[in-house]
């Protein structure tokens, strides 16, 4: 097996580069290391094999970009957590410890998951319309670096109030809603949103999440918000957030809307995802499943 660390400099604090995980990588007996950047990828993905292991540092937008070459080659995914929110390595539930997380690419122990299909392109985690995807476009690095993942709430609290929705049909193969909605999220795991749990998902399960929050008073959204970090979960359905299934999901709007994918901006709407089940290989010891009931209201 062959280990390629692809490296995304500036990623979270920017202190967790390629001499952070070259080093931890050493210490577990992995020193034959190939360093390389996702932009030059065409200049080195030919030289990569299904029995590679093809390591991602960075965040879920470098995540996402190995996993499509992994998509590609046969190769099984590591990630090596190193942004701000890290939703797709909760997924995997990979420990905090950077040790233990080297421990386990060194082990070899893998998992398959699924992936969502869109435009002929993959994402991991989530896709956001709406104001969801005002984060990615609108929280600046400083911003970024010094506030974490709480700079994800920060840019939303500052946009909110000036937000009315927008109308949108969604519909899955198991349901259609109409409405005006504030956002609205397809997931493909159990988090998204800097560690915000999705009840009774996972990455294994064959289906979408679809999270649709309705515009409401910015006193109701933040309790709702509130609500949802103390519990640690977001509601089935309320007033405000209602929670669907399905094995794809297509999103119409009356105008286009800007669409954006595991943090990176992807196009305009309409958009369509489709689950494709087990795609792809990644080193962990365990999917995680929320199985909980949700709690109604």
């Amino acid at each position: 097996m062959a280990y390629w660390l692809v490296d995304s400099p500036g990623s979270g604090d920017g202190s967790r580069d390629s001499d952070f995980w070259l080093k931890h990588l050493r210490e577990q007996g992995i020193n034959d290391v190939t360093l390389c950047k996702l932009d030059d990828a065409e200049q080195w993905i030919r030289l990569v094999s299904g029995d590679d292991c093809l390591m991602a540092a960075g965040g879920d937008g470098t995540v996402n970009g190995v996993a499509s070459l992994c998509l590609r080659t046969g190769a099984t995914l590591a990630v090596l957590p190193s942004g701000t929110a890290n939703d797709f390595a909760r997924n995997l539930g990979l420990p905090e410890d950077p040790s233990e997380v080297v421990r386990l690419v060194a082990e070899g122990g893998s998992q398959r998951i699924d992936v969502a299909e869109f435009s002929d392109r993959i994402y991991l985690n989530v896709a956001h319309i709406g104001l969801g995807t005002l984060p990615s476009r609108k929280a600046s690095s400083p911003t970024k670096q010094a506030l974490g993942k709480f700079s994800y709430l920060a840019t939303l609290f500052q946009q909110v109030g000036a937000k009315r929705g927008f109308r949108a049909r969604i519909q899955t193969d198991r349901s259609s809603l109409e409405g005006r909605w504030l956002s609205i999220a397809v997931a493909t795991g159990a988090y998204f949103g800097g560690g915000q749990e999705i009840p009774e998902a996972s990455a294994d399960d064959g289906l979408l999440d679809i999270i649709a929050i309705r515009p409401r008073p910015l006193a109701q959204l933040l309790l709702t918000f509130l609500t949802v970090r103390l519990n640690r979960k977001t509601p089935r359905r309320t007033s405000t957030v209602i929670q669907i299934k399905g094995k794809w999901c297509q999103i119409d709007t009356q105008q286009p809307r800007t669409v954006t994918v595991d943090g990176d901006v992807a196009g305009k709407t309409p958009f369509r995802a489709t689950c494709r089940p087990g795609a792809i290989r990644v080193i962990g010891k365990r999917v995680v499943h929320t199985g909980e009931q949700p709690a109604t209201g």
